[in-house]
């Protein structure tokens, strides 16, 4: 049997990705304590506030100006998964919506024919850094469903099945593997078709580990993407680390991991029509991303509810979110 491994490419900031998946970025920052305001109690001298991407003693204020993060921008015709391992994130959106979400959460929205929204990332602890860890992965929609009204569903970290066995931890984000289905994405989402096959797998080996990834059906796309540690090998092939490999989703994959390794596993049957794609927006011609800008200009995708563009949420720690139909949810109680 031919090698399972068809390519392998090296990580960069942002990942490479194949149809279905358009953008996948892991965010690692190590802030500094706070400053009362959710904001570093560091000198932001020297950075380029509003575009600060470079690393500077480990971390960044991306577009945010006192608390890092991404304030108010908009988005059509594809989808975001962020799955934040360490921090917490701050959403608000144009429907009137918020939420406040982290240390193991996923949010995953469907911007359809169009949001705005913000994702901010307060620092709580003021006497000890403040460790922000996400995934933030962008899916496309098929034509039929670009237009789809805006939704987001939360994936609370109690509600995501984990499996563990031999050494080895998979978080079940998507996809169902075995016994292990997780929660459902939003109902517009691509990965609410059955014959998509999405599936979104945190992989995480001990030293020794030794794990045989199912296989999927065929004409499945499946990139690993070994993140973290020392690499793995895949079928006695091996694959360093910050690295993505393209492997053959119809074989069984025997993987092992000589040290700590962590890995993100993305998988999905490709939609396979034109993209284009300027910005946030995504949709199949151009003639179609000029009337998304038209769109925007004239409608702000619903307006912004919000006294600025980088709404946060109070010194309160309790994951919540708040939909636009008025229903509250929390991360650890019954829905309220």
């Amino acid at each position: 049997m031919a090698s399972p491994v068809i390519q392998t490419v090296p990580l960069g900031f942002q990942w490479p990705t194949i149809d279905p998946f358009l953008f996948c970025v892991h965010h690692l920052d190590i802030y500094p304590a706070a400053d009362g305001r959710l904001g570093p109690a560091a000198s932001l001298e020297g950075r380029s506030i509003g575009n600060d991407f470079e690393p500077v003693d480990g971390w960044r204020m991306y577009h945010g100006s006192h608390v890092p993060g991404f304030p108010q921008h908009p988005h059509r015709g594809f989808e975001t998964i962020t799955f934040v391992r360490q921090g917490l994130v701050d959403h608000a959106d144009s429907l009137g919506a918020t939420a406040r979400y982290g240390r193991g959460d996923v949010q995953w929205m469907t911007a359809g024919g169009g949001v705005q929204h913000a994702e901010m990332f307060p620092l709580l602890d003021e006497t000890s850094p403040n460790t922000l860890e996400l995934f933030q992965i962008w899916m496309n929609l098929p034509a039929a469903d670009k237009m789809v009204d805006a939704h987001f569903t939360m994936l609370w970290d109690h509600d995501i099945p984990r499996q563990e066995t031999n050494g080895v931890t998979v978080t079940v984000i998507a996809g169902s593997l075995g016994e292990s289905s997780p929660p459902s994405p939003p109902p517009a989402s691509y990965a609410s078709r059955d014959d998509a096959d999405v599936a979104l797998w945190h992989v995480t080996f001990e030293p020794g580990a030794s794990w045989t990834m199912p296989a999927a059906a065929e004409g499945v796309a499946r990139v690993l993407y070994v993140f973290q540690g020392d690499g793995i090998t895949v079928a006695g092939e091996p694959i360093g680390a910050s690295t993505g490999a393209v492997v053959d989703a119809t074989q069984d994959l025997a993987i092992t991991s000589a040290g700590a390794t962590e890995m993100l596993v993305m998988q999905g049957r490709p939609i396979g029509e034109p993209v284009a794609q300027q910005g946030p927006f995504v949709m199949n011609t151009e003639d179609e991303i000029r009337q998304a800008f038209a769109d925007y200009r004239a409608t702000q995708f619903g307006g912004w509810p919000w006294d600025g563009p980088d709404p946060t949420h109070g010194h309160d720690d309790r994951r919540f979110a708040r939909h636009a139909d008025g229903r509250v949810e929390y991360a650890a109680t019954a829905e309220v």
